[in-house]
């Protein structure tokens, strides 16, 4: 088996951090193409709602300059890679998705710090949703000296979340919170707040987390995205150390 080589071609800082990482972890990196390349690293996510790279270019004059064995890792890519190459979707690993939902949350929490003008453990906080998302907030919140609500739609998420030691609530009883609270995190990717819900509550900082807006209001913060962000570096790793353990795994 040849030793792997790799082309990445994403344009975001964590895509350059991962290569970076590989790199020092004896993975071979190239800058262009050849015909000994064997995996083409994209963006995570890869693709923009028009089907072209995040670069802007399409997948196809990079696809037609590399062999046909060549494996795409990236993010979403099903909808816009030829069927016939071989697939890591990294939004599809469960090992990925969680330790993103954590820098997510980590991320989430630097931006409330930023705009708060008290400290985080004297704030009340309410969570709007138990995906992995809002357990990532929940842990680390608890782990500041928090005590945050954390509502959820399932009573059997709620039961656990008691068990927990958090405070749990419904989804029917958010607007009667809402004044108690001085800053949300909302994760639910649906429409469950809206401006009559705040009108007793002008103080509160909204930030919504979801990949559609939950939190329907002029003041609300949309963060989506936050470790490209926030936290390229850590991106970069949580990528390129996931690709290095594919690579070890096929190499064994």
């Amino acid at each position: 088996m040849h030793a792997p080589l790799l082309y990445p071609i994403g344009t975001t800082q964590a895509c350059y951090f991962a290569a970076e990482f590989l790199k020092k972890r004896g993975i071979h990196v190239t800058d262009h193409p050849s015909p000994d390349v064997t995996d083409l690293l994209l963006d995570v996510p890869s693709f923009c709602p028009n089907g072209t790279l995040r670069s802007g270019k399409d997948i196809h004059s990079y696809l037609e300059r590399l062999p046909a064995q060549i494996r795409i890792i990236g993010g979403n890519l099903n909808s816009w890679t030829p069927e016939n190459y071989q697939k890591t979707d990294l939004l599809q690993d469960p090992e990925y998705l969680a330790q993103n939902a954590s820098i997510t949350a980590s991320c989430a929490l630097m931006i409330a710090a930023q705009k708060l003008p008290v400290t985080l453990p004297l704030t009340s906080v309410l969570i709007v949703g138990w995906g992995r998302i809002g357990k990532c907030l929940a842990h680390q919140l608890k782990g500041l000296g928090a005590d945050p609500i954390v509502a959820a739609r399932k009573e059997s998420d709620r039961a656990v979340l008691r068990m927990l030691g958090y405070r749990a609530a419904s989804m029917d009883s958010l607007r009667k919170i809402i004044p108690s609270v001085r800053l949300i995190f909302n994760t639910a990717p649906e429409p469950v707040l809206n401006e009559e819900d705040f009108t007793n509550a002008a103080e509160c900082l909204k930030i919504d987390l979801a990949s559609r807006p939950g939190i329907i209001c002029r003041d609300a913060i949309e963060a989506r995205g936050l470790p490209g962000i926030h936290a390229p570096e850590s991106s970069g790793q949580l990528i390129g150390n996931r690709v290095y353990r594919l690579l070890m795994e096929e190499s064994q």
